[in-house]
């Protein structure tokens, strides 16, 4: 393995241009990388990792370069949301637990969503991607749903809840194989 800053990085875009660039109409495959940036607010202004759910939900055919990130309210998002009106042609960031990861996905997909983020509940998990499958029900969903390690979803609520903000401002998906290692404002908490 490579010991310099970034390798590690600069492995993933590799891979990742080689999946998009062999099947570009296809969207994300499953054990992808999915990235987005954080616009606002300024002190988690970072480029985040996750994955696409392996065998549920939509993939990303549109570009957003600045769309609304919403906590969800209750943030397990296994029913009726508080906040719905909010997440209505946005992205919802929901908290693993309480029930299936398809069942939030829905959850979100009927409150008029356009994705949905399912940070993991251990807020001390930095490097651990979960595999997201469908519950044994029948039912599907068609908005894409990508599992978040769950420190960086605690950081994003956090500083959210810091400013005093209902949101965070992303641009979803991001192409890291067009930004230099060098530039890539990566969360300093997370091992890349």
């Amino acid at each position: 393995r490579l010991a310099v800053p970034g390798a590690a990085m600069l492995r993933r875009s590799l891979w990742l241009c080689l999946c998009l660039c062999s099947c570009p109409a296809r969207g994300l495959r499953i054990h992808e990388y999915l990235y987005f940036q954080v616009l606002s607010p300024g002190d988690i202004r970072y480029i985040f990792t996750a994955t696409p759910a392996k065998d549920f939900g939509g993939v990303f055919n549109t570009r957003y370069d600045q769309i609304h990130l919403v906590p969800a309210d209750p943030p397990e998002a296994c029913g009726e949301l508080n906040n719905g009106v909010f997440i209505q042609d946005q992205i919802a960031l929901v908290e693993r637990g309480g029930c299936s990861f398809l069942s939030k996905t829905r959850v979100v997909q009927e409150h008029g969503g356009r994705a949905v983020i399912i940070a993991d509940n251990a807020y001390d998990n930095d490097s651990f991607y979960i595999e997201m499958i469908q519950d044994s029900s029948r039912r599907t969903a068609d908005i894409p749903a990508l599992f978040l390690l769950g420190r960086d979803g605690y950081m994003i609520r956090r500083s959210l809840e810091q400013h005093g903000l209902p949101w965070a401002v992303i641009s979803i998906p991001v192409n890291v194989t067009s930004i230099p290692t060098y530039e890539m404002m990566q969360p300093p908490w997370t091992f890349w």
